[in-house]
């Protein structure tokens, strides 16, 4: 019975993370399909790009929220298995960067399914296994994107600094050892969305927030050079 419970509960993870929050908030706000802005992904800085900075805000506050109720709902539905409120927020991940509320057949004729690229929920899903992690990720994640400027490379290091918090506090009895295999999946989920992001990353053109050390030094040598 515990492993119908189980399924059920990564099921049920993987439903919660399908909704598209980014999609709901852009129509609502501006009557624009977030799909068919910029990266036509539906997370938190695709929607700030379409609506704004509080669409943008808005959509990743409850994508995070998908990732951290993905582990109460597994945590509910199977209190015993720390490997199923490992593997739910995994699931919701999944659910958010291929949501079965968005397929659609591309030019092509071949069935896809859309989202986002992962980054909120992961957050969430690290949260929810253990709160305390936050203290770790979030302000090694705003360092990176603050000096970095790049939101593919802050995704996919945050997923690696919830993997070395959740190796710390593993090692000092505070959580199982199971719980890095989160950030471990979460990290591999992050890079396989992130596939064109890192493409343009090798070849130079991945996009650079301004408000960053890189994007101020950047737009300062492209003064100097004019």
């Amino acid at each position: 019975m515990q492993i119908v419970y189980g399924v059920l509960a990564v099921l049920v993870a993987y439903i919660v993370g399908a909704i598209p929050f980014g999609l709901v908030i852009v129509k609502i706000t501006t009557g624009k399909d977030i799909r068919q802005v910029e990266s036509g992904r539906t997370g938190g800085t695709n929607a700030m790009r379409a609506a704004g900075f509080w669409a943008g805000f808005s959509t990743a506050m409850l994508d995070i929220l998908k990732g951290a109720g993905a582990v109460w709902l597994a945590r509910l539905i199977t209190p015993e298995t720390p490997m199923v409120h490992v593997i739910a927020p995994l699931a919701a991940i999944l659910g958010h960067n291929y949501s079965i509320f968005l397929g659609e057949r591309d030019a092509n004729g071949k069935f896809r399914l859309r989202g986002g690229a992962g980054g909120a929920p992961s957050v969430g899903g690290a949260m929810g296994l253990y709160l305390p992690t936050i203290l770790i990720v979030l302000p090694l994640g705003m360092l990176t994107f603050f000096t970095v400027g790049i939101a593919s490379v802050t995704t996919m290091a945050v997923a690696l600094f919830s993997t070395l918090a959740f190796a710390y506090y593993a090692s000092q009895g505070a959580i199982p050892w199971a719980y890095v295999w989160y950030g471990i999946g979460a990290e591999l989920l992050l890079i396989w969305a992130l596939r064109p992001n890192i493409k343009k990353l090798f070849e130079g053109n991945e996009r650079i927030v301004k408000y960053s050390l890189n994007g101020w030094l950047r737009a300062r040598k492209e003064k100097k050079g004019a």
